[in-house]
């Protein structure tokens, strides 16, 4: 009876051995593509920052070739009426594992139209983000696909360029509001959803560069016409700065996801530890109980035999 509860304790052991052992091969799998999704989340990163930085460049060419003409046509007309066409750029993103990244800057955006006054038209990059907006009872108008490399944000940036130009012509004016929304980075917290107004130009910049002076032997000139050239700035100044959008909301993305793997690589390895942990107890358990066996039969025999050398002998007749 002792044997065959030895036998049925060991087969409960070694099915229990097996499971941890399965357990923690399976959580090495994931660990291991946890861990790759972080890697890859870094080496992503640093294409999207050089681009970020190569276009903050390109536009501050743009901002002076506005210093160079408004320093020669001189102040422009400023209107006092409201844009008749809003409109609302969010960047989102489509690639995942990135946690709450859409849903947050859905809230934001939400938040920041609850008091606006003139309805927004809202355009999306990225299918999650236009589910997100529409869970805030915000419908995009158009959907856009978010760049899925480097090569892609300029593609991006101009397709939605020419969409302002398509809308300002369908809608017979050049009086749009343009605004973006996207996430950027904030130091050592990491992130934070951003709106800033892109048409039409903040007063103080234009102020600045009208009183600026021109700092250069030779003073600039043009020939082009002075609407056409300045229409061309304004448009270079669209395409750098959803260029910029793109790139910085693919960086924050990038780093949130950085961020998620990292808190679950640390929760895997903590289950890694304690999986080992059990499979280590349950080995000494199986050790010590198979010693015990041993040292119970030892005795057994032991005491058996003794008790056969200690019985006295028969009296003959």
């Amino acid at each position: 009876m002792d044997a065959l509860r030895a036998r049925v304790r060991e087969a409960r052991m070694a099915q229990t051995l097996e499971v941890l052992s399965r357990r923690t091969a399976s959580m090495e799998g994931i660990r291991s593509i946890v861990h790759t999704m972080k890697t890859l989340s870094v080496i992503n990163s640093a294409p999207y920052e050089h681009a970020a930085r190569a276009i903050e460049s390109y536009h501050e060419t743009i901002l002076l070739g506005l210093h160079a003409l408004l320093s020669q046509i001189g102040p422009l007309e400023s209107s006092s009426s409201a844009a008749r066409t809003k409109v609302l750029i969010v960047f989102g993103s489509d690639h995942g594992l990135c946690g709450s990244y859409n849903e947050v800057l859905a809230s934001h955006v939400a938040e920041q139209l609850v008091d606006a006054s003139q309805q927004t038209i809202v355009l999306c990059v990225g299918a999650q983000m236009a589910d997100a907006l529409r869970d805030q009872r915000l419908a995009p108008e158009t959907t856009f696909f978010p760049p899925a490399s480097v090569d892609g944000i300029g593609r991006l940036a101009n397709l939605l360029t020419r969409h302002l130009d398509d809308m300002r012509r369908d809608h017979g004016t050049d009086d749009v509001a343009v605004s973006l929304a996207y996430f950027t980075r904030d130091g050592n917290k990491g992130q934070r959803p951003e709106v800033i107004a892109l048409l039409p130009l903040d007063r103080d910049l234009v102020q600045e560069l009208q009183t600026k002076p021109w700092v250069s032997r030779s003073l600039p000139a043009f020939s082009m016409p002075p609407t056409t050239l300045f229409q061309a700035l304004i448009r270079n100044h669209l395409f750098a700065s959803m260029f910029r959008a793109a790139a910085e909301a693919l960086v924050t993305e990038n780093a949130a996801r950085l961020a998620l793997m990292s808190q679950a690589e640390q929760s895997v390895d903590d289950r890694l530890d304690a999986l080992m942990s059990e499979t280590r107890s349950m080995r000494q358990s199986e050790i010590t109980t198979e010693l015990l066996d041993v040292i119970i039969g030892f005795e057994a025999l032991k005491k058996n035999r003794h008790s056969k050398t200690a019985l006295p002998k028969k009296e003959s007749n």
